[in-house]
């Protein structure tokens, strides 16, 4: 099979599985990967009633951008997308221009959705997902992390996640297509190049090639059983839920692993925000490990605490002013 046959079969199972609504985005950078994924989306959707619409979006972070995302635009109407929309960023925040540039662009894709509803597909390779598994294994991020991205996650599709991007870029030369070549993905200063460049080129020579894609099935595997264990955690929410709080003895019946993800969608859910392992562990062990220790405080000014037998969250006591 040619890669482009092979790109094109992948986006057309993708689309066998979901709800195909009437109109299908594409987010576009002007690399191989998108533009792959835009003609493939395009060919498998030609004969069917479903509008397509790329999203390319221009993040200014070079010179050159706008003229970059013009180009796009122009390749992308070229092989078949029925419009073409260019969403101009402002990239600024916290975590590095990689992560700022990441929330821009979902922002920016989301904000395209009428009600934030609807379709995207990505471009994320086997490659992308591989690297996205060995950043979360060094970063001790838990099975969550290391399970990757899910090829659905709505709004978002990911059909490309078994194609590797030696296909996309071999599915652009068949279509006679010059992909853009970002700079910044040569750039050394970013984790992921380094992992790109460097870690994996390694780890493929270390152990007689095949990591990519022994990276991609364990982040499926793990996927897999962090969704069985999400289930049954929901289940145990059920019986733990008292209002807002949680009943101890029915947490402390439980193993960790689904104790701790009642506690992690209880305090998502409750409005805690940047939860991180330690705080998890903290708030768990009120439950597994109290010795009438006090309550445990966490991001957002709230405090987890244990009393009569209930985990309950709460911010800090208002002060009583002398007169």
């Amino acid at each position: 099979m040619s890669a482009l046959a092979a790109v094109r079969t992948a986006v057309r199972d993708f689309l066998a599985t979901v709800a195909v609504p009437g109109e299908v985005c594409v987010a576009v950078s002007g690399g191989a990967d998108s533009l792959a994924l835009a003609e493939a989306t395009a060919y498998v959707l030609r004969h069917r009633d479903v509008r397509t619409r790329a999203l390319v979006v221009d993040h200014g972070l070079q010179a050159d951008s706008a003229v970059v995302a013009a180009e796009a635009a122009t390749v992308v109407k070229g092989v078949g997308i029925d419009v073409v929309e260019v969403h101009a960023v402002h990239v600024v925040g916290k975590g590095g221009p990689e992560a700022a540039a990441r929330a821009a662009r979902y922002h920016a894709l989301r904000e395209a959705l009428p009600n934030g509803e609807g379709l995207v597909l990505l471009g994320h390779t086997q490659d992308d997902q591989a690297e996205t598994v060995l950043l979360g294994l060094g970063r001790g991020s838990g099975p969550r992390s290391l399970a990757g991205m899910r090829p659905h996650d709505p709004p978002w599709g990911r059909p490309l996640l078994g194609i590797t991007r030696a296909q996309t870029v071999a599915a652009c030369a068949e279509l006679g297509l010059e992909p853009w070549q970002d700079p910044h993905n040569a750039d050394s200063r970013f984790t992921r190049v380094r992992l790109r460049t460097e870690a994996l080129p390694l780890l493929e020579d270390v152990l007689s090639g095949g990591v990519a894609p022994a990276l991609a099935r364990t982040a499926a595997q793990l996927r897999e059983d962090t969704e069985a264990l999400d289930t049954l955690a929901a289940r145990v929410h059920e019986r733990a839920a008292r209002e807002d709080d949680l009943d101890v003895a029915v947490l402390a019946a439980e193993p960790a692993a689904l104790r701790r993800r009642v506690l992690r969608r209880w305090l998502l859910d409750s409005g805690v925000r940047e939860l991180t392992d330690a705080h998890l562990r903290s708030v768990d062990a009120l439950v597994a490990r109290w010795r009438g220790q006090g309550g445990v405080w966490l991001p957002g000014n709230l405090e987890a605490r244990r009393r009569r037998g209930r985990l309950s969250l709460a911010g800090p006591e208002p002060t009583t002013r002398g007169e």
